[in-house]
């Protein structure tokens, strides 16, 4: 990575909403975008924003799968983003109240399987309106 590539990461990383995906996204390999809207108590445009932004600077990668996305750290950036949030920086970032909350949901959500609840319920209804 050059010297403008990591500067881009480091701006990308500066809003609190795309550093606390980032973060969701180093603790599940793979989101999708109803998990994260569901973590972070967002509308689904708002995370397609951040995302678009995260994606641009090369951060994170998707993966279609019908109409819902799933996100994951970039292969090539993520040692990177490893080393980062390692030691101090990642002691301060998951004893602070957002992040600490933010991975609370996330078992949760893993647990409760939002994914397939949400995914696969908005596909149906979806279907359904079409075939009317």
């Amino acid at each position: 990575m050059s010297v403008k590539d990591i500067a881009g990461a480091f701006k990308a990383l500066s809003d609190p909403t795309r550093l606390r995906i980032v973060l969701l996204l180093l603790r599940q390999h793979e989101l999708c975008v109803c998990e994260i809207m569901h973590v972070l108590g967002m509308e689904q445009s708002r995370v397609s924003h951040q995302m678009r932004i995260l994606r641009h600077a090369g951060l994170v990668e998707d993966n279609r799968e019908g109409r819902w996305i799933n996100y994951r750290i970039s292969e090539p950036v993520r040692p990177l983003i490893e080393d980062l949030f390692a030691g101090t920086l990642g002691g301060h970032l998951e004893n602070a109240p957002e992040t600490a909350e933010d991975s609370r949901k996330l078992k949760a959500c893993i647990r409760g399987n939002i994914r397939g609840r949400s995914c696969n319920s908005r596909m149906r209804t979806e279907v359904q309106e079409t075939d009317r």
